[in-house]
């Protein structure tokens, strides 16, 4: 088109990039979807494919292996705030219940503060609860019943601060980890490069059905194949004692407290009353939020 003699032809409007910060664990972090010099993630892949109309996407993941949830509000989340992101994803909670002191009521006040700062700054929230530890680990059943009790527990308190804050929020505990292996990482804890593609395509959908512009779905084809029976044994042989010997001095003297507690309640035909025990002890750490 002819631009009249001695005017400027109009500038095209330009948008800032789209702030995203990523707090939260190891999941977050990236674990199990190696590239060179360390971690990428569904996060990172989700960044890739926030941008429509924008100047792309300013990505910063905070998310650090091995925080629980009291790392969230004293580390990660004054970094946040000062950030200002638009779009902001909280993921925490599996690390609190391998620890011996697991409280749900601390749990859900540091949920609680996290997402209430960052909405109150005008942040978009992804949340999600999470899987069971025990059952992606295959842990014998009187390690798995408590550990299930506690997840459940927390995605409880996620569940309802989710909709408390207005959360976009992943159903990330129904995804089918334990019956598609090559979902999981050798370690059989964190998502593959497919797990960390499938949990990104499951945010951008999520995110797509709240009326967000984006581009493009994370691409849905693995990076490779999934570990093999060889691979979990050689994890486990080499790098998978040196992680229970780490959480040793905190999650095994627990977990044996926790395995016996569970064989005498069912000797005594109790498990639905633990089970009741916690599911009371998540609603009223709820109840006990300002």
């Amino acid at each position: 088109m002819a631009v009249p003699h001695g005017r400027r032809p109009a500038a095209v409007p330009r948008t800032a990039p789209l702030r995203f910060a990523a707090l939260g664990d190891s999941l977050t972090e990236g674990v199990g979807d190696p590239v060179p010099g360390g971690w990428r993630g569904w996060a990172a892949l989700l960044a890739g494919s926030l941008a429509e109309a924008t100047d792309g996407v300013e990505f910063h993941n905070l998310a650090r292996s091995g925080a629980l949830s009291h790392d969230l509000t004293g580390t990660q989340l004054p970094t946040a705030l000062a950030l200002r992101p638009q779009l902001a994803t909280v993921l925490v909670g599996g690390n609190d219940t391998l620890r011996t002191g697991f409280d749900i009521r601390h749990t859900a006040r540091e949920l609680d503060t996290a997402l209430g700062a960052l909405a109150g700054e005008g942040s978009r929230l992804l949340t999600a609860c999470l899987p069971d530890p025990g059952a992606l680990l295959r842990l014998p059943g009187p390690l798995a019943r408590p550990l299930a009790r506690r997840m459940r527990a927390v995605n409880t308190v996620v569940h309802a601060l989710s909709a408390r804050h207005r959360a976009v929020h992943l159903h990330l505990a129904e995804l089918p980890w334990t019956a598609e292996r090559d979902l999981l990482s050798v370690d059989r804890l964190h998502p593959s490069a497919a797990g960390h593609q499938l949990i990104a395509r499951g945010f951008h959908a999520r995110l797509a059905e709240a009326g967000h512009r984006l581009g493009p779905p994370p691409a849905a084809a693995p990076a490779g194949a999934g570990p093999g029976r060889a691979a979990d044994f050689w994890w486990m042989a080499t790098r998978g004692t040196s992680w229970v010997a780490e959480r040793s001095t905190d999650l095994l003297p627990g977990l044996v407290g926790l395995a016996a507690a569970e064989a005498r309640g069912r000797l005594r035909g109790a498990t639905a009353k633990l089970d009741e025990q916690m599911a009371g002890a998540a609603s009223a750490a709820l109840a006990g939020l300002p």
